[in-house]
């Protein structure tokens, strides 16, 4: 048998996609949160709309927190109303609000502001966009990851935010949507309680890595999909994926995020008891 406080922890850990507590009463509900407050750069890149929207195709994991902090004032300082502009907004804040585990408030701030920036996008006459509809949902992850209540409310909206991602744009974020509607099947409790599914988790899972294999995050939860379905006899794909994701790790590449996502391997090689070289 697992060791369940460990899936317990990986389940609250698990960096800013829900879920789920869902069997907590008397919580409060999600208050809606105010703008973080970015200080002004004098040194901040002067880019027009069309050059910031540019800008924002290339942002990741990896772009700095500075980068960020410039657009996203660039952004509410703007006096026209656009739809990529809306759309960009939602990704950084995610982006922002994805790196700010330290401090929740500050966390949960950034990414309430990304769920308005996508609903903005939305209402604006765009909802067939799928990276609008995927930071939508990672954004509303966030939001109610610390409110059990909420997060029940809202697990609708969020997994058909993911699957119209998945549906139009499924590559958007190193296949971001097969990655997190995976881990939500994974971690959400089974019929008749809710929707889990393992079996679905590990497909999806496993076309994240197909389509996205350089991306470490990808190996990571499905090796923790694979650990939670098959247990000791998945072992061996365990091990290559967390080795595989290790030797990714230590690249020039995700350098700026390493720490972040070792965590979460150190996490998985744990609890399996893997002993990776390197780490």
């Amino acid at each position: 048998m697992h060791n369940r406080t460990m899936r317990l922890k990986f389940i609250l850990s698990f960096r800013g996609f829900v879920l789920l507590a869902f069997l907590c009463a008397g919580c409060s509900v999600l208050q809606q949160k105010n703008p973080v407050v970015l200080l002004p750069a004098d040194s901040c890149p002067q880019w027009t709309s069309e050059e910031l929207e540019a800008q924002v195709t290339l942002f990741d994991d990896t772009t700095d927190t500075a980068t960020l902090h410039c657009a996203l004032n660039l952004l509410r300082n703007a006096k026209e109303e656009r739809i990529d502009e809306s759309a960009a907004g939602a990704k950084i804040c995610f982006l922002l609000a994805d790196r700010t585990e330290a401090d929740q408030a500050r966390r949960e701030d950034f990414a309430s502001e990304g769920v308005r920036w996508a609903e903005r996008a939305l209402e604006q006459g765009n909802e067939e966009r799928g990276d609008v509809n995927y930071y939508l949902a990672v954004n509303l992850g966030i939001t109610v990851e610390k409110h059990p209540v909420a997060a029940v409310k809202n697990l609708d909206r969020l997994v058909a935010s993911l699957e119209k991602a998945l549906a139009l744009t499924p590559d958007v974020s190193s296949a971001g949507p097969y990655r997190v509607l995976g881990m939500v099947y994974l971690k959400a409790p089974p019929w008749p309680r809710g929707i889990g599914d393992g079996d679905k988790a590990l497909e999806l899972l496993r076309e994240a890595v197909r389509r996205s294999p350089e991306y470490p995050p990808n190996r990571i939860f499905h090796a923790r999909a694979l650990w939670e379905m098959e247990g000791e006899e998945g072992e061996q794909e365990i091990t290559e994926h967390l080795e595989e994701a290790l030797r990714l790790l230590n690249g020039e590449q995700w350098k700026p995020v390493k720490n972040r996502w070792m965590d979460d391997l150190n996490a998985v090689a744990k609890e399996v008891q893997i002993d990776l070289p390197g780490r």
